[in-house]
């Protein structure tokens, strides 16, 4: 979600028009009764959103938290909004659409915030530092690294986030890799796209299948039709890459991580937390975020328990250290401290989530002026549904896929199952084209710098190019009977 300096480049032009194609989810604000999309008021709040994203894109630039001003842009919209419908006889009318809009905010940013949570409480545990350790142990040669870490980010990203996902399989690879810049490179490009195929087939794996699928758009099982199509874009360009991958062996590193105590039982608890989720969406028609809330007092009843039986455990293992003479083992108990579920919902990404807000409340005002009915009708109307979703899916590559998801849920156009799965799978796919597509590839050049970057990306395009368009031809073939209406 972060975005890079190169972004400063796109013309005003191409920014409007991205603007009109970014915004938010179903029903998240219905067009208001008055026209402003010709008004003094429509254009100055168009010009205002196309400044703030141009600060959002310029981020690592300018050292400007991307939700500043998002956050700002969308409070002077819907002012605008209020008072002008508060000069035309209608001052609830402005209201009631922002409280909607505000409400299915709220479901998904919970849903998020649930999910890191669990996500930073693993962490925590070391679940992610003792696969990691693994992995290095093994002493795998650079085509099997290539392809372990390759397939681990498509598995783990549909349960995990594909930044967390893509973070973690990094490590592996610089930790193996050493300076060796084209192994680096190529690894980094391959659990990218991975990690981003990966999250495409699952509600959990990507904030805009969420998105889709707390919408209603789409039922939960239905998103797996997308598997294959999505194996198709990551498997693509890994095999072409592969022959790229000198056959070489690694000495292997000793390292070892011990998962701290109930590691596991917190995953089983994030497991149990998503069937909770699932079940309450689809057995009993409740949005998704009860069973997700529910799911963080399991793991807030877990915290209590660990807190409580931390003395007799800490005594147990002390006991047993002391008796072996392992002096560091005794030094790493001394520094243990409570499990707080508190603490990791600290660790959360609020500036994304506020992001995300400015972004949703932004576009919503920018909804309800009538901008978005505008869009639909040029875009979905006069190009029709699979080719308006394929080239929003190359758009997701320089503009992030959440707003992108944002305006087509908004649009609502009329379209088939397979056309809905279509725009899924492109805005889940399409960042991979470029390394500031996604949060992943940003993430992994902060992590990975000057070994993986844009123009390192940027020259296997073309393969990552030919792999968005064979998923996207896999799935049209796969799931033809989809697209009927």
């Amino acid at each position: 979600m972060h975005h890079t300096a190169r972004k400063l480049s796109l013309s005003v032009t191409a920014i409007l028009a991205s603007l009109l194609v970014t915004l938010s989810p179903h029903t998240f604000a219905a067009v208001g009764s008055l026209d402003l999309t010709v008004s003094g008021i429509g254009y100055f709040s168009l010009v205002l959103f196309v400044i703030a994203y141009l600060l959002v894109m310029g981020e690592e630039l300018l050292h400007l938290r991307k939700s500043k001003p998002v956050l700002v842009a969308a409070g002077i919209i819907w002012m605008l909004l209020g008072w002008i419908y508060t000069q035309e006889g209608m001052p609830h009318e402005a209201e009631h659409a922002f409280r909607h809009t505000l409400l299915e905010f709220a479901e998904l940013m919970l849903f998020l915030l649930v999910a890191m949570t669990y996500i930073n409480a693993m962490e925590e545990r070391n679940v992610f530092d003792a696969l990691r350790a693994w992995m290095i142990r093994k002493g795998f040669n650079y085509k099997t690294l290539f392809w372990l870490t390759g397939f681990l980010a498509f598995f783990i990203s549909p349960i995990a986030d594909n930044l967390t996902t893509a973070l973690l399989m990094c490590a592996v690879i610089m930790k193996v890799g050493g300076e060796d810049k084209k192994f680096i490179n190529l690894c980094c490009i391959n659990v990218v796209v991975a990690a981003n195929a990966g999250g495409a087939f699952s509600p959990f794996g990507d904030i805009t299948t969420l998105m889709v699928w707390q919408a209603g758009i789409i039922p939960f099982q239905d998103f797996f039709a997308l598997f294959l199509p999505s194996l198709v874009n990551f498997a693509v360009p890994a095999v072409i890459m592969s022959f790229f991958i000198e056959n070489k062996k690694p000495d292997a590193l000793d390292e070892v991580v011990e998962m701290k105590r109930g590691a596991m039982r917190i995953l089983a608890l994030f497991l149990l937390t998503i069937v909770t989720a699932v079940s309450c969406h689809t057995f009993l028609h409740l949005p998704p975020v009860l069973g997700m809330m529910t799911g963080l007092g399991y793991l807030q009843f877990f915290g209590f328990f660990l807190r409580k039986t931390l003395p007799s455990s800490l005594a147990r293992k002390r006991a047993i250290a002391e008796s072996r003479g392992d002096q560091a083992a005794l030094r790493r108990l001394g520094d243990v401290v409570p499990f707080d579920v508190f603490s990791k919902i600290a660790r959360s990404e609020w500036d994304t989530l506020l992001f995300f807000y400015g972004v949703v409340m932004c576009v919503g005002g920018l909804g309800f002026m009538g901008y978005l009915a505008l869009m639909s009708e040029v875009l979905y109307t006069g190009m029709g549904a699979t080719v308006t979703n394929i080239i929003l899916g190359v758009v997701s590559a320089v503009i992030d896929n959440i707003p992108v998801m944002f305006a087509v849920l908004t649009m609502h156009p009329d379209m088939s199952t397979g056309d809905w799965l279509l725009i899924t799978l492109t805005a889940g796919v399409g960042g991979s084209m470029l390394s500031i597509g996604s949060a992943a590839g940003v993430a992994l050049m902060g992590q990975a710098r000057g070994m993986y970057t844009f123009i390192g990306h940027l020259k296997w395009a073309p393969v990552i190019a030919l792999g968005y368009a064979a998923s996207i031809a896999a799935h049209l073939w796969i799931n033809a009977e989809l697209f009927v209406k």
